[in-house]
């Protein structure tokens, strides 16, 4: 008799847990079903193979002949008392357990008794192996006295954010309510994020039922006003205010970003007001991409003196007469 190697099949070592076979089966198993594999004969040669491999490895008493045996411990096992079925979970690959016979449909039951029913594969295998429910089915199994499983819905809800925070990021904590039911909810704000962006928060939807996953929750970012700084894209806009004499003889001002750092702008001589000046890489980060900032940009708003001193007023008649006596010459 061909001696086949049941770890090998499953890709598993010998001394792998029943929960690493049992997951290892459930893997291969979603990609070589005949259903999911239409006309493949080797696909489904192959789920023939796994599934043996399987029936063997999960039932404590066959493992340990085979491990003991090898290849023959099916003679051990012919020779021996009881029909149970293989691997202890009532379903066989064939319909019949004869040799060529075609797949059966699993039940509910099955395969709760082989996948359990808060695994992650649940509606794949509902789906292909028969027994699912239609979207929202909340009926008893037939025969059973318990409900169906049912995933929770994703929510949402609005979050409102100052600026600061949506450009270095921050924890906040939420309260959500929902079917009558109140909690509370630790969430990350990741920097960058824009006004109307969301944010997922895994598994913080509504709970699902029968053990199935909940949904998830977003979180739709609406930014508040800043009274120095207004966002357009990445890029900040704010005004900076010039003294008449820096905006016509030139100078350095200091300009202060979103997030408290002080920065050094050069004023040309003769900047005009309006005039806008760019600080590269000082506006909104990119969620994500911390590399990928938008930029700042600096409009001047040129202040005029509202009250003049004796000695002032004299300078500027004197320049109004230099302007006089250049415009006449």
């Amino acid at each position: 008799m061909e001696f086949k190697d049941y770890y090998k099949t499953l890709g598993v070592p010998k001394t792998a847990s029943a929960k690493e076979i049992k997951a290892a089966f459930r893997k291969l198993a979603r990609k070589t079903h005949p259903d999911v594999n239409p006309g493949d004969a080797s696909a489904e040669q192959r789920f023939k193979e796994i599934n043996e491999a399987n029936e063997v490895l999960t039932d404590p008493d066959k493992r340990r002949k085979y491990d003991e045996l090898g290849s023959n411990w099916r003679m051990y096992e012919q020779a021996g008392p009881g029909g149970a079925s293989p691997g202890g979970a009532g379903w066989s690959a064939h319909a019949g357990g004869g040799p060529g016979a075609g797949f059966r449909t699993m039940t509910p039951e099955e395969m709760e008794s082989m996948f359990g029913s808060g695994d992650p594969f649940s509606d794949f295998f509902h789906t292909f192996f028969g027994g699912a429910a239609s979207a929202g089915d909340d009926g008893p199994r037939r025969g059973r006295g318990r409900s169906r499983s049912r995933q929770g819905r994703d929510l949402e809800q609005e979050i409102a954010l100052p600026l600061e925070d949506a450009a270095r990021g921050a924890m906040r904590r939420l309260a959500i309510r929902h079917g009558g039911e109140a909690r509370t909810v630790d969430v990350r704000i990741p920097p960058g994020v824009s006004d109307g962006s969301r944010v997922r928060v895994a598994g913080e939807g509504e709970r699902g039922s029968g053990g199935a996953k909940s949904g998830d929750l977003y979180l739709r970012v609406r930014l508040q006003p800043h009274p120095r700084f207004e966002v357009r894209g990445k890029d900040l806009h704010t005004q900076l205010v010039v003294p008449l004499t820096t905006a016509v003889l030139g100078g350095e001002l200091d300009v202060v970003t979103l997030t408290g750092k002080s920065l050094r702008l050069k004023v040309p001589p003769t900047t005009q007001n309006g005039q806008v000046m760019r600080l590269k890489g000082h506006g909104m980060p990119t969620a994500g991409k911390p590399d990928a900032s938008g930029d700042l940009y600096v409009t001047v708003a040129v202040q005029l003196p509202k009250h003049l001193t004796p000695e002032q007023r004299g300078h500027f008649e004197a320049l109004a007469q230099l302007e006089t006596t250049g415009a006449t010459s």
